[in-house]
């Protein structure tokens, strides 16, 4: 049963931070966009990075484990996509200028970032969605 409160908390609690982060961006508008570039992924790379990105490496390996050692139909579907962050937390990680140079570009492109915003809220949906129906 513990594991599939592990799977549902992490549908919810990523929808929550992608839905989240879509208002927040919408509220603080052009904000938002000076806090990402001066705050979070500052010219030279802030230590919390470091933090963070292997505390992803750790949460997406503590995901296969719970596939491994519980009986929760579907968690690999999870899993796999958690492994798809390890792209980005890779990028961040050993490759913070280009990750930037990425970042600022995206953010500065409203088209681009229309799409992006699109999909996130997809993606969140089709969480909670799995959240309620699939674990």
């Amino acid at each position: 049963m513990s594991g599939v409160i592990y799977f549902k908390a992490i549908c919810f609690i990523w929808a929550l931070i992608g839905i989240g982060s879509r208002i927040a961006m919408g509220i603080m508008g052009e904000k938002w966009k000076a806090w990402e570039l001066d705050k979070v992924y500052m010219k030279k790379k802030p230590k919390f990075i470091n933090f963070f990105g292997f505390l992803g490496y750790l949460i997406v390996i503590f995901t296969w484990y719970q596939v491994v050692v519980t009986d929760v139909k579907y968690s690999w579907i999870i899993a796999i996509i958690m492994s798809a962050t390890l792209i980005k937390i890779s990028a961040i990680l050993f490759n913070y200028d280009a990750f930037r140079a990425f970042g600022s570009a995206l953010l500065n492109d409203k088209k681009r970032m229309f799409k992006l915003n699109v999909g996130v809220l997809i993606f969140s949906i089709v969480l909670i969605l799995m959240g309620l129906f699939v674990y």
